[in-house]
């Protein structure tokens, strides 16, 4: 029962959100393999958790990792709680980064032992640029050394949110995430519902469970250098400043 409301969820959102975003995907036919997924994607905005669970949730269920601080928002967190978010420090403000990065790996291993797939972001904050870079985060990689037997690893590409009012692109930090909601509200009426101008977002699913394993055994700089290639295999991401309202 949980299960059906979280796609008919999912499926209202979508279309919340296909107001603003064109969403285009390549490699989705991985989605509709029954096996048990470790999602990793890059995080060009605070907005692309939205859009890639909304879609991944067309195919399979996923258990997405979300700082504490969402949990604090009015129906937000309920929304989190009834998609079984997990949910972590925010390391970008916690100090207590290293000694939790070992607690923050058992109950995802625990999650994906279980036969949960999750979804992490391996950088742990929104990118800086238009490349993504992980540097010297542990969080991921530590999985990676205890993923359990048979769990795939997918990588998931995110472009064209680089320049969103979602990222640091304008200001250089994190945007103030309910602000910014209500902003979005308020553009969507002023451009009285269907005349939205759309931002085209690709999503690509790969899957990289192979090189994962190999670079995990490595160590954590290759298997993080690894992540950047992927991430970035199509060079630097240009900044698109979509316009807000249709008739400026």
């Amino acid at each position: 029962m949980v299960a059906r409301y979280k796609r008919v969820l999912a499926a209202f959102y979508r279309g919340v959100l296909s107001v603003r975003y064109r969403v285009h995907l390549k490699g989705e036919e991985l989605l509709k393999e029954p096996r048990t997924t470790l999602f990793l994607p890059n995080h060009q905005a605070s907005v692309d958790p939205q859009i890639v669970c909304s879609q991944l949730l067309r195919y399979t269920d996923v258990s997405p990792l979300v700082t504490e601080g969402y949990f604090k928002i009015p129906i937000v967190a309920q929304i989190l709680h009834l998609m079984g978010a997990v949910r972590v420090p925010d390391l970008e403000k916690s100090r207590r980064g290293v000694e939790v990065v070992a607690g923050l790996s058992k109950v995802v291993v625990d999650a994906l032992a279980s036969g949960r797939n999750v979804l992490i972001y391996p950088a742990g904050q929104l990118t800086n640029g238009g490349l993504e870079r992980v540097g010297n985060k542990q969080g991921t990689w530590q999985v990676c050394r205890q993923l359990p037997d048979g769990v795939r690893v997918v990588g998931v590409r995110i472009q064209g949110l680089w320049g969103s009012m979602w990222s640091r692109a304008k200001t250089g930090k994190s945007p103030d995430f309910l602000w910014t909601y209500l902003k979005g509200i308020f553009y969507v009426l002023a451009n009285l519902i269907f005349f939205v101008p759309r931002r085209d977002v690709t999503i690509t699913f790969e899957d990289i469970t192979e090189e994962a394993i190999r670079y995990t055994a490595e160590g954590r700089q290759p298997f993080n250098r690894f992540l950047e290639s992927f991430y970035n295999v199509e060079g630097e991401e240009k900044k698109c400043c979509l316009k807000h309202f249709f008739y400026n």
